[in-house]
């Protein structure tokens, strides 16, 4: 994670720009006087960096929840900050290098509203959950150019070594998404794609209830996939594929396909590395039969005016309130200048969204943008709205 030990943090005016980044504003954590977190935004990103004091310095980081996939713009945005504020960096992990230039000109990565807003259907799609290194889906857009492939990852260096091969090699049939492939899938347009690719997901073994295949994801890829079309799971993981297979068996209905060592056309290195130690790799492909209806979501975000007081929102922090098909929970509060923001978490108990909401006086809006249009987001919302309401 790219950050700065400083000497002591030093706040600027906001809001104020500089080198192409804007400083929003400021919020300071009510309950840890030691913590805030500022709004920047450098070309399409808007994130914040986390202040932190501890014993007789500070550290300047990236805020986790709103990390940017360009790693480069949070090492412009850190080190920007340190410049104007002229604040004392002690010791840096930040690089002073320019942006690689392969990343000058790429488009394919995409923000979640690019889908949410208008999705792709002009061709087929096949979807990657968890690209990795990206051997397989660069191969596959390679040999199939008439597909748009969608790849879905979380792990930062894998997306921008990814998005370097795709301005190396010219491709204009890849879009890179870094979200939670479960949320992405509720707004994915039914029976309008091909495949589904989960390749060597993390087994979770202690924290089942954190993997991709589950009753929910298996439904939700019926619903998208074309009759005929494959959702396929690989693994080395004796205990994840016994989990999948029982997962996918209990549906009154269900085409599989099992197959242990099969060789594919392209490999990972860590496939590799599992072949030469012997360990089995096992294949369960689900065929989906069935058309399934066209995708429903009724419902906005809109605010009414607030009405709760804002030292009654301030109390709200740690609160969890729970209510049928979801819940939010009030992680932390933050005091602006002239309003309160809330970090949330929201929506369904397996999948939910973490996000920031911003209210000034009587109005509320959520940043850094919308949460994603599920029915579970839209109960969170109703609930949350009335709330606020009173």
């Amino acid at each position: 994670m790219p950050h700065l030990h400083i000497e002591e943090f030093k706040e600027i005016e906001f809001p104020s720009q500089s080198d192409g980044i804007s400083f929003n504003f400021i919020a300071d954590n009510v309950n840890h006087k030691e913590e805030r977190l500022i709004s920047v935004k450098v070309e399409d990103d808007e994130f914040f960096l986390l202040v932190k004091d501890e014993n007789s310095k500070s550290l300047l980081k990236v805020d986790k929840l709103t990390k940017p996939a360009s790693i480069y713009n949070v090492h412009k945005a850190l080190l920007t900050y340190a410049k104007i504020a002229d604040i004392n960096i002690v010791s840096s992990n930040v690089p002073q290098s320019e942006k690689n230039i392969h990343l000058q000109e790429v488009t394919a990565l995409k923000d979640i509203n690019y889908f949410a807003q208008n999705f792709p259907k002009e061709r087929e799609i096949h979807i990657e959950v968890g690209f990795g290194s990206g051997r397989h889906l660069l191969h596959q857009a390679i040999n199939n150019p008439e597909i748009l492939f969608i790849g879905i990852e979380i792990h930062h260096p894998s997306i921008e070594q990814v998005l370097k091969q795709i301005a190396i090699k010219k491709l204009e049939n890849i879009f890179l998404l870094s979200y939670d492939a479960r949320l992405f899938m509720e707004l994915v347009t039914s029976n309008i794609v091909g495949k589904i690719y989960v390749h060597f997901p993390v087994p979770w073994d202690k924290k089942p209830h954190r993997r991709v295949i589950s009753t929910t994801f298996i439904e939700e890829a019926r619903r998208i996939l074309k009759v005929g079309g494959t959702l396929e799971l690989r693994t080395d993981s004796e205990n994840y594929y016994a989990y999948s297979y029982e997962t996918f068996i209990a549906f009154s209905k269900t085409t599989l396909y099992i197959n242990k060592n099969k060789d594919i056309a392209v490999t990972s290195k860590y496939e590799d590395r599992w072949k030469k130690m012997q360990k089995n790799i096992y294949d369960v492909i689900m065929i989906n039969d069935e058309e399934s209806p066209a995708l429903d979501m009724e419902g906005s975000f809109n605010f009414l005016d607030v009405t709760l007081l804002e030292e009654e929102i301030i109390k709200l922090h740690k609160k969890v309130q729970k209510f049928d098909g979801g819940f939010i929970h009030f992680e932390r509060i933050y005091t602006l200048k002239d309003g309160v923001m809330v970090r949330l978490s929201m929506g369904s108990f397996d999948k939910p969204e973490h996000l920031y909401l911003v209210i000034k006086g009587s109005k509320a809006y959520y940043y850094r943008a919308l949460p994603l249009k599920s029915k579970s987001n839209l109960y969170a919302h109703q609930f949350l709205n009335r709330l606020l309401h009173g």
